[in-house]
């Protein structure tokens, strides 16, 4: 992992954050950002996700990474509301080691205060390793936040390694599908059935579906109705940098 810090380099952040649009199906309206961390380092180029967070979450460095991710968001936060965009939240990704933070509550709350952003305007994305903790840590954290105004996400649900009967210990407010979900829509009678299956336990659950890798409307109108109002993908819109998110 190369250093993480906020000095540019070349004119841009080693962090940048990119945002998409979750929209709602039934409207077309814009409901979430979703945010996707790019890192740029001078000697490997652009960096994905899938090619630091894993790294990042062995050691120290991802709850750095957190951090300078949670300030840019609450910075776009500001500057979209100025641009007069409507959105009920943008989405941090938060590693499961931040949750086991001592004083996180305590440090999180803080740092709202100071930069003057409602905590009901951050999600917390939490990816599917959430669903290996067993000591209840993490799940604490989350009802604590939660009661703080918080929201949380968990992604990548329903996918081919997904223990989901673990999401019942975790009580989140939204889960977003894992793009294999959408994959499946139409394959076959028994793959809807699945697919309207995965839906209707979360939302038994008390979470939200947000389907991800939504690529055209036929899709969109299945999940409408397998009542799963949310979706991202090629046909909500694509990544791009917060000075190109209009109306």
């Amino acid at each position: 992992m190369a250093d993480i810090s906020e000095s540019r380099i070349d004119g841009l952040r080693p962090v940048e954050l990119y945002f998409r649009v979750i929209r709602d199906i039934s409207n077309g309206s814009a409901a979430f950002l979703h945010t996707q961390t790019r890192l740029n380092a001078p000697s490997l180029g652009v960096l994905y996700p899938e090619q630091f967070r894993d790294v990042a979450e062995i050691t120290f460095q991802c709850v750095e990474l957190f951090w300078l991710e949670l300030e840019q968001a609450m910075d776009a936060v500001q500057q979209f509301e100025k641009r007069e965009l409507n959105f009920q939240w943008i989405s941090v990704y938060m590693p499961v080691r931040v949750l086991r933070e001592v004083g996180i509550e305590h440090d999180l709350m803080e740092r709202f205060a100071e930069m003057g952003v409602a905590s009901n305007r951050i999600c917390f994305e939490l990816s599917e390793k959430l669903l290996e903790e067993t000591d209840g840590l993490a799940a604490g954290s989350i009802r604590n936040l939660r009661n703080r105004g918080f929201h949380f996400m968990l992604s990548g649900f329903g996918g081919n390694n997904c223990p989901m009967m673990r999401l019942a210990e975790f009580s989140v407010d939204y889960v977003m599908l894992s793009p294999e979900v959408a994959y499946f829509i139409d394959r076959s009678k028994r793959a809807d059935e699945a697919v309207k299956s995965i839906i209707g336990f979360v939302t038994d659950l008390e979470a939200i579906p947000i389907a991800d890798g939504v690529q055209n409307s036929h899709q969109a109108g299945t999940l409408l109705n397998f009542e799963c109002r949310f979706c991202a993908g090629s046909l909500a819109g694509e990544y791009m940098q917060e000075r190109h998110m209009r109306h």
